[in-house]
């Protein structure tokens, strides 16, 4: 395994971009060119070399070695991990280049990549010369995909952190069943939500990194065992045939915009077209969904960041911080200064909802709701869930029963950044109400571009997004599945 230096001039123009768009690329003294921190090997006779020498952008929640990790946070300013997070070490071994830390929202807070503490990352599409949202929170990850300064990368989803840039992109985004791929080395926001995932330029490149990172790791407690991945087999393969794809009735609400309903019509009629069946499903409990993931997300925030207070974890305000006069403990000042405005809301909102007080009413409630939205999921499905014993599993809806579901990302074109400014809070986490249903339950997900109509199309900005994000949830462990029907999808529209 060896460092590779690239040439001054082949990096420095790639730097530019990098930095253009806030992808954290490595500082280096002035007149030395920077190294790209990446690793080669040679591929032995009949080994899969899909991402030998590829390029791969790495959130930077996931922590690097050789490169620092702050999860765009001014606490963890500086910091550099000891070690490689494992997905990072799979994607070494397999012999890709780790080419850059990508920029987020601070602590994978926010759906819009503008909390950042090194500054808010930037879209490369624009509306009638305004900037527009790259989505959250992986939106660094998005923008390094789509400005080809990597292959691919990896981003976290905890409720649609990869699939929304990917919509607001045009890129791929695909996040696996929960436990699939490894978290140790992610820094955790919400640890039974939190979800590596990936970006890509395409259904097949996104599932060339999945293949490598797909295995079980023995110090990630939530990783999913031998045993249960053996369980997955079974319901683990592409199905040969027609599709039965379901149409959740829940998710056409009055907030889908028409360019997104329409392209989601068109995206089902091409399907229908090309042989498969279309069934209508109902998810009741999807109304109550985002509710209950703003209640438990939080939650865990408040728990998973109450280590940094700058005497265990994370940078210390310089002198005495403590407040006696005022009755704050002594890290007060430290996690003030440390933490942007969303976090701080988020862990207020969390703590609030773990008080003895609220715990019942909100905490408890919002886990409830959790296992009623794994219940939809379970009831409308043809695959079994594998970790649910067949007794404890609801009746099918009959005829209903499908392989996958078919909705849309989210319910709006990107926002301008300036149109984000007059938002509420409400209002901007509105935008994961597609998102956050497979998140709660642990299903495999992904994000696909279907472009806008020609006539639409035409009508728009020519520096506008031309796509939309359509997106396909499978059952739990049918992650081959839902990239196959992933690839049915981008094939419609690939061809001539």
């Amino acid at each position: 395994m060896l460092a590779v230096r690239c040439r001054p001039s082949s990096f420095c123009s790639l730097r530019r971009v990098l930095l253009k768009h806030h992808v954290r690329a490595e500082k280096a003294p002035t007149g030395r060119a920077p190294l790209f921190h990446t690793s080669t090997r040679v591929a032995k006779a009949g080994v899969n070399d899909t991402l030998i020498g590829k390029y791969i952008a790495v959130k930077d929640n996931i922590v690097t070695a050789d490169q620092p990790t702050i999860a765009s946070s001014r606490i963890l300013d500086g910091y550099t991990s000891p070690f490689d997070a494992t997905v990072v070490k799979q994607l070494r071994a397999a012999g890709a280049a780790i080419s850059s830390k990508a920029s987020l929202d601070e602590f994978g807070m926010g759906s819009h990549s503008q909390t950042a503490f090194e500054g808010a990352v930037r879209s490369p599409f624009t509306r009638n010369g305004e900037a527009l949202s790259p989505g959250g929170s992986s939106g660094g990850s998005a923008v390094a995909v789509v400005d080809k300064s990597a292959w691919a990368a990896l981003g976290t989803d905890t409720g649609g952190s990869v699939r929304l840039p990917a919509a607001y992109c045009g890129v791929v985004g695909f996040k696996p069943s929960y436990g699939r791929l490894s978290r140790w080395g992610v820094i955790q926001y919400a640890n039974s939500l939190d979800t590596v995932g990936v970006l890509a330029g395409s259904v097949a490149d996104a599932e060339s990194v999945f293949e490598k990172l797909d295995h079980h790791d023995a110090r990630d407690p939530t990783s999913l065992p031998a045993t249960v991945r053996k369980r997955l087999m079974p319901c683990n393969k592409e199905k040969p045939g027609p599709l039965r794809i379901g149409i959740p009735r829940e998710y056409n609400i009055s907030e889908l915009t028409p360019p997104v309903h329409d392209t989601w019509i068109s995206a089902l009629s091409a399907l229908r077209s090309a042989g498969h069946t279309l069934v209508p499903v109902s998810l009741p409990t999807t109304r109550q969904a985002l509710s209950a993931y703003y209640v438990l997300a939080p939650a865990e925030a408040s728990s998973n960041l109450a280590k940094y207070d700058g005497i265990r974890y994370g940078q210390r305000t310089p002198g005495s911080d403590a407040s006696p006069a005022e009755g704050l403990p002594l890290y007060a000042k430290t996690r003030g200064e440390g933490f942007g405005e969303e976090v701080r809301q988020r862990i207020l909102l969390g703590a609030y909802a773990l008080s003895s007080e609220a715990i019942d009413n909100y905490f408890i409630q919002a886990q409830k709701v959790r296992r009623l939205v794994q219940r939809d999921f379970d009831r409308v499905f043809i695959a079994r869930n594998p970790l649910i014993e067949p007794t404890e599993m609801p009746e099918l809806e009959g005829v209903a029963a499908v392989d996958i579901l078919i909705t849309p990302t989210a319910p709006t074109l990107p926002p301008t950044i300036a149109e984000l400014k007059r938002q509420t809070s409400v209002e901007s986490y509105m935008l994961d109400v597609f998102t956050v249903p497979a998140s709660l339950a642990g299903l495999p997900a992904i994000s696909v571009p279907v472009p806008l109509s020609p006539a639409l199309g035409d009508s728009m900005d020519k520096h506008d997004v031309r796509s939309v994000g359509i997106q396909i949830l499978g059952q739990f462990g049918t992650d081959s599945l839902v990239l196959h029907a992933a690839k049915v999808l981008e094939g419609i529209y690939a061809r001539p």
